[in-house]
């Protein structure tokens, strides 16, 4: 069987393994919709009337809360089988969807055609992030904002049994299992890199960066789910960054 070049990307290869699982429990998964997402969503801000791309859309979670909210959306993902569900989710709305890695060139958007760009929790599976910020900057019209979530560079590093051997000033891919979505657990790689990495690659791209946040979990998590409530209320386990054109 011939191998197309992006079949070795480690997001592409986890999330085909449980696309549908994924997209039936990250709405309302707690470090997802009372974590991650209304907190990259505030930096986000009011989006209506806007030209909004939403990189690595996976299911199209957030591609409909933004064209809900009044954007016009294009969102692309590496992995068919989201995309299938994110054409589902946000079919009647204005959105478009597209086939794209975020590790190459992104062709099919013309420079300067987008006031504003959402990158939530997907940026870990790239490798390198210079290009990948240098795109998005050209992609964007003056004046237009940057917002993206990664996890917490340090937040490995706290627990031996997940740092091991590695050396925190690398870049270096690792994996795990990953509980929440059900059975067989799925196995997720990503790239983990210390956090000058993350905001030089930026700031060398030509961003400003704007606010940087180590997002507090919502209220409500504290009834859903009070372990990791508690967990997250003394130690973060995500960044989410507003950078300006």
């Amino acid at each position: 069987m011939t191998r197309r070049p992006d079949d070795n990307h480690v997001g592409r290869r986890a999330y085909s393994t449980f696309a549908e699982r994924y997209d039936a429990a990250a709405p309302t998964k707690p470090h997802n919709a009372l974590y991650e997402r209304p907190a990259s969503l505030a930096l986000l801000g009011d989006v209506a009337g806007l030209d909004v791309v939403d990189a690595g859309c996976g299911s199209g979670i957030c591609s409909e809360k933004l064209a809900r909210g009044g954007a016009r959306v294009r969102g692309f993902d590496i992995t068919p089988e989201m995309l299938e569900l994110a054409r589902k989710r946000c079919a009647g709305l204005d959105v478009a969807f597209h086939q794209g890695d975020l590790a190459r060139p992104l062709d099919w958007l013309a420079s300067g055609s987008t006031d504003a760009i959402l990158c939530s929790l997907a940026l870990d599976y790239v490798e390198d992030l210079k290009p990948v910020f240098a795109e998005f900057h050209r992609i964007t019209r003056s004046g237009g904002r940057l917002v993206f979530s990664m996890g917490h560079p340090m937040r490995d590093w706290a627990d031996p049994r997940a740092r091991r051997d590695a050396n925190y000033f690398t870049t270096n891919r690792w994996g795990l299992h990953w509980g929440g979505f059900g059975e067989p657990r799925p196995y997720v790689e990503s790239y983990r890199r210390p956090l000058q990495d993350i905001l030089n690659g930026l700031s060398d791209a030509g961003w400003r960066l704007d606010r940087f946040v180590e997002p507090l979990p919502v209220a409500e998590m504290a009834a859903v789910d009070p372990e990791h409530f508690a967990e997250l209320s003394h130690s973060p386990g995500f960044i989410c960054v507003r950078a300006i054109k």
